[in-house]
C-alpha cells in the first residue's frame, strides 16, 4: 500500500514556475514508477510525465517538453514535478501516481494522490 500527498501548488502568472511535490509512504518506494497527471473539469485526466523507480528513465507528454521536468529521492520517499514558463493552459488539479508495472503513460495506476491545483494568469 502506498500512499501520496501532493503539494506546492497555487496561483502564478503566466512564464513563471512552480514545484510540485508529493510525498509517499509505505515501503518499497524506489520500486515504483511514479507519474504526474493533470485535470480540467469536463476533461479527461491527462498524462503529464512519469518516471522510473531508479530516476533513469523519464517520459513527458510534448506539450510540457523542455518546461517540465520530473526527479525523485528514494531516501526521501518524494518525487517532484518542476514547472517552467508556465501558460494559462497548464492550469489544472496535478496528481500524482504510483504503478509497479505497467506503462508510463496510461492512466491505470494503482495509487493517487488527492491533487493539488495550478492556476496560470495570464
Amino acid at each position: 500500500q502506498v500512499q501520496l500527498v501532493e503539494s506546492g501548488g497555487g496561483l502564478v502568472q503566466a512564464g513563471g514556475s512552480l514545484r510540485l511535490s508529493c510525498a509517499a509512504s509505505g515501503r518499497t518506494f524506489s520500486t515504483y514508477i511514479l507519474g504526474w497527471f493533470r485535470q480540467v473539469p469536463g476533461k479527461e485526466r491527462e498524462f503529464v510525465g512519469a518516471i522510473s523507480g531508479s530516476g533513469a528513465v523519464k517520459y513527458y507528454v510534448d506539450s510540457v517538453k523542455g518546461r517540465f521536468t520530473i526527479s525523485r529521492d528514494n531516501a526521501e520517499k518524494t518525487v517532484y514535478l518542476q514547472m517552467t514558463s508556465l501558460k494559462p493552459e497548464d492550469t489544472a488539479v496535478y496528481y500524482c501516481a504510483a504503478r509497479k508495472f505497467g506503462l508510463m503513460s496510461t492512466v491505470d495506476y494503482d495509487y493517487w494522490g488527492q491533487g493539488t491545483q495550478v492556476t496560470v494568469s495570464s
